[in-house]
């Protein structure tokens, strides 16, 4: 009993004292691994080397498989499951041995010792061997089995640079470890004892030396079957050691950026090769015009998953900067960005596609936009005017929303640069004004595909921030805006349709949308459909402008030729018309719902209880006189002698359109001029000079002033004053000239009826 007490207290003794120098000296344990990319599949298509050099990829528990635990275990630790991290007998049979022969003759590490002097390397000594035992101890304390097998499995040593099972097994199997066969275990597992004389690739010979007699080791202990050890033994090794596989460089640097060992990505291999390789082969034609860049993202809409991802033409070329990730550069959209406004007019009640803008000259306090071909197109409908990618209704589309509206869209859509300069934006950067990623509109553009969700792209697997539940997306747009826009952008009768594109036997049927920057820097065109999502970027990375630069003719081909290849042929079903979306009839000369006077009628998608439910009012009945010459307005109407005639209402844009193009239309004739009677809608629009603008004029050489307005389609003559004082009268459409004097000067603008209108400019001599 006596014995029994000491005992006990010599192992509490023991044990406290354990736990304290378990405190007093903690476990080294941290090892840096390299960082692996894997695709969708597991298979690593992308590492890096740790910060010493070396390749150390993390093994997981999951790739641990049955044959390669149970090889391991047989070859380096039988009894590793069963001992506390040190095998006494094995201890004192080698200490004995030892010492009988004055030499070391035989070890007893275990598998837990081999990691604590992995993690922990010092110069074999008995001292060390102590340590290196306590460290043992430690390791069984802080883990389980399976997980110092993992990590012994990760920081074994194969010669070189190379260290852990996964590591060697893809540089030299070009495979997992967990697809590794017995002869290839086997073969793998003799290395570590003999890093520097059995050398893979140089020494397979006597490797499979070594691996036949511990392969027929194992067949006497009855280990493996027989079977299963002749089948080792029939197997050839002509491994040598490859490279790390290196697909996706700029997407794989990105994800590095997160942080972690294994970064499982949504890359779909397969695809990702076979969209680089459209990519490569088609920049080498594009380098004949100079273009020698670019990039495509193709997103799986059903997942929002980033399937492939391509940041440069070809990532080893410096000459052209094929390192820079094209897919992550912050560049001008274009026109991309007009679909989504289109949407939001949509949703807001201002337009339907059968809804009539006016493409006319506009001036916004100076900023006065052109069309890409600086033509005007006058009367044109919404979706015309996506299908030509018309700049001026687009602008007019924008002031009528707003553009804080759609700026808080697109930063619900991840638009960085746009969300930090949204102070300093202004209407021109539905043209182009602004900054986005193809990342970001290739996102932007899977919305279309998911009823006016956004979901955010997921590039890894189990990412927080791309959920691949559409239900949990954020309501960018109404599914009936969203159908009104796919509509428009599938069709094919369009300008921007690639003037050599041929192979469109077997393209399925997607909706897409072009942009060219300033100066023809940036080609853009982004398509979708069902399946896929997929943006094309073409241009420089330097930034130099080429004249035959056009998302139509230089990006389109590229979305296209994918389209072609990852779903080809495809007839699947395309989006149907939500429940939110209606038809009616409108009057084809404005898109409003039609008045009596209405005779032409087209049939238009609407949201009903929000689009506009206001009638016609493009037609309005005038008192003429008997001879037709004057006009009445009620105040003035005689009792007899007058007559009704109707006439299309003109707006002040319009009818300078027709005057500067000569288009005959019907004028109302001048109001009756004995009409006392002031009106208070429908005064002059000063055009020029600009409201509040600040005008240099040179001293020595002073330039005149132009004085323009537009006017109502009942005006004739209009009257100017500068500062109060009467100037000059003219016709409506009329040009005047005048040299102001110098500070605010006040310009007022007065028609035949008596409507006025002032503005206020600031005018500055200087010597030039």
């Amino acid at each position: 009993m006596r014995w029994l007490k000491i005992f006990g207290i010599v192992v509490a003794g023991g044990f406290i004292g354990f736990l304290l120098f378990n405190w007093i000296f903690p476990l080294p344990d941290r090892v840096e691994y390299s960082t692996i990319v894997t695709d969708d599949k597991g298979t690593v298509i992308h590492a890096f080397l740790t910060r010493d050099q070396q390749w150390r990829m993390k093994t997981e528990l999951s790739e641990i498989s049955p044959l390669l635990r149970k090889t391991i275990v047989a070859k380096e630790d039988k009894y590793f499951y069963y001992h506390p991290g040190i095998n006494l007998l094995a201890t004192i049979r080698a200490l004995g041995s030892n010492i009988l022969h004055w030499r070391r003759t035989s070890g007893a590490s275990t598998i837990t010792m081999q990691v604590a002097r992995a993690l922990e390397p010092k110069k074999r000594t008995y001292w060390n061997k102590l340590a290196e035992m306590f460290r043992a101890l430690q390791l069984e304390w802080k883990y389980s089995k399976d997980e110092i097998l993992q990590l012994y499995l990760n920081v074994v040593p194969y010669g070189g640079n190379i260290e852990g099972v996964k590591s060697a097994s893809i540089l030299y199997f070009k495979k997992n470890p967990d697809h590794l066969s017995l002869a290839e275990i086997t073969a793998l597992s003799i290395i570590p004892n003999r890093p520097s004389s059995l050398v893979m690739g140089r020494n397979n010979d006597r490797i499979v030396a070594e691996r036949n007699k511990w392969l027929r080791r194992w067949a006497q202990e009855k280990v493996f079957t027989a079977h299963e050890i002749e089948d080792a033994l029939a197997e050839p090794l002509t491994a040598t050691r490859g490279t790390v596989p290196g697909y996706i460089p700029q997407l794989a640097w990105k994800l590095k950026k997160q942080g972690g060992p294994i970064i499982h990505s949504t890359i779909q291999l397969n695809t990702q090769l076979k969209v680089e390789k459209l990519v490569k082969d088609y920049s080498r034609t594009l380098a004949l015009k100079n273009i020698r860049n670019a990039a495509v993202i193709v997103i799986d809409n059903r997942t929002h998953r980033v399937v492939s991802y391509i940041g440069s033409a070809d990532f080893h070329d410096v000459a052209d900067g094929g390192q820079v990730n094209g897919a992550a550069a912050v560049r001008e959209p274009g026109s991309t960005l007009k679909p989504l406004l289109y949407g939001l007019c949509v949703d807001g009640g201002l337009l339907t596609p059968k809804r009539m803008i006016t493409d006319v000259p506009i001036n916004y306090e100076g900023y006065a936009p052109e069309n890409y071909d600086r033509r005007f197109n006058g009367y044109v409908t919404m979706e015309y005017a996506l299908e030509h990618s018309l700049n001026i209704p687009a602008v007019k589309s924008l002031k009528a929303l707003g553009k804080d509206k759609l700026i808080q869209r697109l930063a619900q859509c991840n638009f960085r640069q746009i969300d930090r300069d949204r102070k300093k934006l202004g209407l021109s950067m539905i043209l182009g004004g602004c900054g986005a990623t193809l990342e970001e509109l290739t996102g932007l553009y899977s919305i279309f595909a998911s009823d006016g969700k956004y979901v955010r792209p997921q590039y890894t697997w189990g990412d927080s921030t791309g959920k691949a539940d559409s239900a949990k997306g954020v309501r960018i747009l109404s599914p009936a805006a969203t159908f009104m826009i796919n509509e428009t952008l599938s069709k094919v009768s369009r300008p921007d349709f690639p003037l050599n594109w041929e192979a469109t036997v077997h393209l399925p049927k997607i909706a897409w949308k072009t942009g060219t920057s300033y100066g023809r820097r940036d080609a853009w065109s982004i398509g979708y459909n069902k399946h896929y999502t997929v943006g094309v970027w073409a241009g420089n990375f330097s930034g130099l402008g080429v004249p035959e630069l056009s998302g139509a003719n230089v990006a389109t081909p590229l979305l296209f030729t994918v389209f072609n290849t990852i779903d080809y042929d495809d007839d699947a079903s395309w989006f149907s018309r939500p429940e939110d979306c209606d038809v009616r009839m409108v009057c084809s000369e404005t898109g409003l719902p039609p008045a009596d006077f209405c005779q032409n009628l087209v049939t238009d998608y609407f949201i009903p209880l929000v689009s506009t439910a206001k009638k016609c009012d493009n037609r309005e009945e005038v008192y003429l006189s008997a001879d037709g010459k004057l006009s009445y307005c009620r105040s003035c109407l005689p009792s007899s002698g007058y007559k009704k005639k109707w006439f299309t209402v003109i707006p002040p844009e319009m009818k300078e359109y027709y005057d500067a193009n000569h288009i005959t239309y019907q004028a109302i004739p001048p109001h009756n001029p004995a009409c006392e009677k002031v009106f208070r809608e429908g005064a002059p629009v000063v055009i020029s000079p600009a409201n509040g603008s600040e005008y240099l004029i040179n001293r020595k050489d002073p330039e005149p002033l132009l004085l323009r307005c537009r006017v109502t389609n009942d005006v004739a003559k209009v009257y100017w004053y500068i500062n109060d004082k009467f100037y000059r009268s003219g016709e409506a459409r009329s040009k005047e000239f005048f040299i102001p004097d110098e500070g605010p000067v006040k310009i007022s603008c007065t028609d035949d009826k008596g409507r006025n209108r002032n503005i206020w400019i600031r005018v500055k001599y200087v010597n030039l």
